[in-house]
């Protein structure tokens, strides 16, 4: 039968240069020049908020924790234990490592955690308490000294209580109220206000995303995140009603969001369209889930699932999830995606909240080359040497050697020196 396509998404341009680059890189000098002045100055001027700082303070922290319902805590915290499980699973898959590779010759490393990280926490239409918790909780399991967190005002001239409380309970160390390219400034910079930081981690809009681009180098970044995305490859044993619900809830994140339907079934492809129609008629986020799903929806119909999952590889998406009958088949298969999601009761909603997992994820088909937020992330392998008499006598004479090769003569007679 070979691949053919039943719904693509509709074109989108792709450069290197950001059309907001020049803007950013203003308010990245501006705030480097200027420190608190033009930080308050940009949150007046985008988010209609003047604060006299940026810094949350105590009151505001128990004002926020008055208002959030004791269900919401309660969840918040739920999901706060599984992150925090996981990330101590991760944490002890990797170790620390010493061996004599030759005799004298001792060769290892160490893992450092970074001394501090900003995680950035969006805003916008709804709270993010959720991306908090993803954010902060796997830099405090690794052992990061100080986690500072942002996130811009809401109407209230604050952050949004839910996240604010989502970031006490994740353990940040501090928290300001500041948001956009301005707040990644004062995270690279710093102001008098908010101390600099060594990596600036956590997903926002194009803004924010330039403004990391451009400050890489002087500071660590996770990766550069865009649009969200998912691909469900399934075949003619998948649920339509599941497989609509999570194209559609892909869809609900924001109107550039990207949901693919890889399938082996013409009917199901059918049933799915038909279902996606009827739930979305129901949805309260109609509106923007249908201009993602018009724009960005794309449906494919494939031989087989070794052809999903070659299609798979190609879109490199940034959740990946399997509703077939025979899916650990492909597995082996599957190379490049943020996140695998397996079994049509693996949801990617469940994963966005509560099973543990980061829901930090990289888009754009960066998933070739990277994975998604991690406790690895926060963590520095650096490596060491110890030799002794026998090991430098060993290796001197190929070390000098190859330094004169290379036209390195002071190489070379150090190394001989160490004989």
């Amino acid at each position: 039968m070979g691949r053919a396509v039943l719904k693509t998404p509709a074109a989108r341009e792709e450069g290197e240069r950001s059309p907001d680059s020049d803007a950013v890189a203003d308010i990245l000098r501006q705030v480097r020049a200027r420190g608190d002045e033009a930080l308050r100055e940009f949150t007046r001027r985008f988010d209609g908020v003047d604060r006299a700082s940026p810094v949350v303070g105590e009151e505001e922290r128990k004002a926020a924790r008055a208002v959030v319902p004791g269900e919401v805590i309660h969840d918040l915290e739920f999901a706060a234990d599984r992150i925090r499980q996981y990330a101590r699973l991760q944490l002890g898959a990797i170790s620390e490592v010493e061996e004599e590779i030759l005799p004298g010759v001792v060769a290892g490393h160490r893992l450092l955690p970074l001394q501090s990280v900003g995680v950035y926490v969006p805003g916008g239409r709804h709270p993010l308490p959720s991306t908090a918790l993803m954010g902060i909780i796997p830099a405090r399991e690794a052992g990061v000294e100080r986690v500072a967190a942002c996130s811009p005002p809401d109407g209230s001239g604050g952050i949004n209580p839910y996240t604010l409380v989502a970031m006490e309970i994740a353990g940040a160390d501090e928290i300001y109220c500041m948001g956009g390219a301005q707040a990644v400034a004062a995270f690279a910079y710093g102001t008098e206000a908010v101390r600099p930081v060594d990596m600036i981690v956590g997903p926002g809009n194009r803004y924010v995303t330039e403004a990391k681009r451009q400050v890489f180098g002087r500071v660590g970044i996770d990766f550069l995140a865009g649009p969200s995305e998912v691909l469900v490859i399934a075949d003619h044993t998948a649920d339509p009603v599941l497989v609509a619900a999570d194209l559609l809830a892909q869809c609900e994140h924001d109107p550039q969001a990207r949901a693919t339907l890889v399938t082996t079934s013409r009917a199901l492809a059918r049933q799915v369209m038909e279902e996606l129609d009827r739930q979305l008629a129901a949805l309260p986020t109609s509106r923007v889930v249908k201009e993602a799903w018009d724009t960005g929806g794309a449906v494919y119909l494939v031989s087989d699932l070794e052809e999903a999952a070659e299609l798979a590889n190609e879109v490199a998406p940034e959740h990946l999830e399997i509703h077939a009958s025979a899916a650990d088949r492909i597995v082996p298969r599957l190379r490049n995606y943020g996140s695998l999601f397996l079994g049509d009761l693996s949801a990617e909603a469940l994963g966005d909240y509560a099973t543990g997992p980061n829901h930090i994820l990289p888009t754009a088909r960066t998933a070739r080359f990277t994975g998604g937020l991690w406790a690895g992330t926060f963590l520095k392998v650096v490596s060491y040497q110890r030799l002794s008499p026998e090991g430098a006598k060993l290796l001197a004479p190929v070390a000098s050697r190859l330094a004169a090769l290379e036209g390195l003569a002071a190489h070379a007679a150090a190394a001989r020196l160490r004989t």
